[in-house]
């Protein structure tokens, strides 16, 4: 890949969540090379950015993904941009929600304007796409790349874009970055105890009544196999918030409920749970794809259906689907190999191949020195009535440039601000995960 004259390729990730920031380094990582961040005198210089939300990560979720940065730190969209003007990376790669991508484009359009002196700029998504496939991909287009994370979503965003009549040739298929690990034990083999892991997810699914009866299937499943070891993997402690907002976490539900000494709640990196893992037990979660790949058996529940609103649709033909009654009478889901190789999970070997069209592509728009303006689908031609919004609620004009009032980037925020910015978080976190769960119940009566 080519390189700043200071020999070194210089990415910056702008991340909105936790889970967002370890798709976004770990992709930057594969583009600069596998490995590359972990070794000394690396060419990779990475810079990470958190986009300043309700999600922003905590010290303790950056050190639980476990990515190394050079320089990170909190930023607004305007911020960011301001950043970019005075001094570019080579590549940015936007890590963010789909609305947050569509104005950062719409901004570093504008700085660009005509010259053609820009960064490259990279964008995709965290995990399984089963909802707002084309709301999603419309507001990421205009971005040099799309990484598309399997065959089958490359055919879908391609379909999507020249539907509209909108550029395709963007869209890249490679692979979610974070898979890895060693496979699983060879059949016979198991470990010591046996270890059925249930990946949480923060909204999936979203009632109280479904969280609950999940958490005692896991409890009775524990029960009923004492010589089993049943842990429950949670995304974030009380307090934290991720990519999606979490109103009823398992720890407030498990406080209720009386834990069998084989069954408990546990936090830590995906990976190192999974190197313990003999089944993984979840509704939807990314978690999947991660124990496919590493060849562990895999079960997506079908207790609540098989429903679009859950997500696990999306494993219809997996051979994977599967319900707590199954799995109580010793059920251990074997993949179906065609499915597999479609949703680029890759068990075969090909994945240490499976970046190298994206390494190329960025590759080639490094090289050119000067790129096209960025053209982002939407504009005020094609989405008037739709994009000013989505540019506003970052402080952006329709033309991209920042609203009167936008926040500085040449200042740090006073340890007033802080303090305001810390409590206005913390009372945003209370009113979903406290306030909002009893303004439900109250009416439902």
């Amino acid at each position: 890949m080519p390189v700043s004259n200071s020999g070194t390729t210089r990415i910056t990730v702008l991340a909105d969540s936790d889970t967002r920031w370890k798709w976004g380094a770990l992709t930057a990582s594969r583009l600069a090379g596998e490995g590359s961040m972990d070794e000394p005198g690396s060419p990779l210089h990475l810079d990470g950015r958190l986009l300043r939300g309700r999600a922003t990560p905590t010290v303790r979720q950056l050190e639980e993904v476990g990515v190394r940065a050079d320089s990170l730190r909190e930023v607004t969209a305007v911020e960011f941009l301001r950043e970019v003007e005075r001094e570019a990376p080579d590549v940015i790669v936007l890590a963010l929600v789909g609305g947050a991508v569509q104005a950062v484009l719409h901004g570093l359009a504008r700085i660009a304007g005509a010259s053609g002196e820009r960064p490259v700029v990279v964008t995709g998504y965290v995990g399984v796409v089963y909802e707002k496939l084309a709301d999603g991909l419309l507001l990421r287009h205009g971005a040099d790349v799309v990484l598309a994370n399997s065959r089958q979503d490359a055919e879908r965003f391609r379909a999507v874009y020249e539907g509209v009549g909108a550029d395709a040739s963007g869209v890249v298929e490679s692979a979610l970055p974070f898979l890895g690990g060693a496979a699983y034990l060879e059949k016979g083999q198991r470990h010591d105890p046996y270890t059925v892991v249930f990946a949480a997810q923060p909204s999936v699914p979203d009632s109280r009544a479904h969280r609950t009866y999940l958490l005692r299937r896991m409890v009775q499943h524990a029960r009923m196999h004492p010589d089993r070891e049943v842990l429950i993997k949670l995304r974030s402690k009380p307090g934290e918030h991720t990519t999606h907002i979490e109103e009823l976490p398992y720890q407030k539900l498990a406080k209720g409920e009386d834990l069998p000494p084989n069954c408990r709640l546990v936090y830590g990196n995906m990976g190192e749970v999974l190197d313990r893992t003999d089944l993984l037990v979840t509704v939807s979660s990314t978690a999947a794809l991660e124990s496919l790949h590493r060849r562990i058996p895999t079960a997506v529940l079908t207790d609540l259906g098989v429903r679009e609103a859950l997500g696990n649709h999306h494993f219809v033909g997996s051979g994977c689907l599967a319900s707590w009654d199954e799995i109580d009478a010793g059920h251990s889901p074997e993949a179906a190999p065609e499915w597999v190789v479609r949703q680029g999970v890759a068990p075969d070997g090909t994945y240490e191949t499976a970046f190298d069209a994206a390494r190329e592509r960025v590759a080639s728009l490094l090289a050119q020195g000067q790129l096209p303006p960025i053209a982002p689908y939407y504009s005020l031609t094609t989405a008037p009535g739709y994009l000013p919004g989505i540019l506003a609620r970052h402080h952006l004009g329709p033309d991209g440039a920042p609203l009167p009032g936008a926040p500085a980037a040449d200042r740090e925020p006073g340890p007033v601000r802080q303090a305001v910015r810390s409590a206005a978080r913390g009372a945003y976190r209370h009113g979903v995960q406290r306030v909002a769960p009893v303004i439900r119940r109250m009416g439902e009566l």
